[in-house]
């Protein structure tokens, strides 16, 4: 046995009220407004209402890879990776990359992120010194031919 197919004028259909209708449309122009903002900037300061550069492409078979890392230099002579992500050092690798030329010309600014692993890792050792390094890894034909390591900053924590 079917079931009957409802009636159509039963149906409780209630129209859109001026205001609910006003406020979806201003609600969605501010959206298109701020994508459009980000996109045509292509600034990573508006992320998520734009692209975030940094995975926004993919290299081509013979281009070099680029990868950002802050090492720190124990008192005991060990070199340690200091991750730049906010949970372990406070800053984020966008917030460095975005400053490079800045760190490079007053690398003391590398002091937020000695201080940012300070206080994440209270218990561990304290960087003596910070260097701000790039990884570039050499591609051709979409294979790895050479890596360099080039240094673009270092600062003696001063306490």
């Amino acid at each position: 046995m079917s079931t009957p197919a409802p009636d159509v004028d039963a149906v409780d259909v209630r129209p859109v009220g001026r205001w609910a209708l006003a406020w979806r449309v201003l609600a969605a122009v501010a959206l298109v407004v701020l994508l459009l903002n980000g996109s045509l900037r292509m600034a990573d300061s508006a992320w998520p209402f734009g692209p975030m550069s940094q995975y926004a492409f993919s290299p081509t078979a013979d281009d070099t890879v680029t990868i950002t890392r802050v090492y720190g230099l124990l008192a005991d002579g060990r070199r340690v990776e200091l991750p730049l992500r906010v949970e372990t050092a406070g800053i984020s690798r966008a917030e460095i990359e975005a400053r490079i030329p800045d760190i490079e010309r007053d690398p003391s600014l590398l002091r937020a992120v000695s201080d940012g692993w300070a206080a994440r890792h209270p218990a561990g050792p304290r960087p003596v010194e910070v260097f701000l390094v790039q990884d570039e890894t050499h591609l051709h034909r979409g294979r790895t031919v050479s890596s360099d390591e080039v240094a673009l900053a270092r600062w003696r924590v001063r306490p």
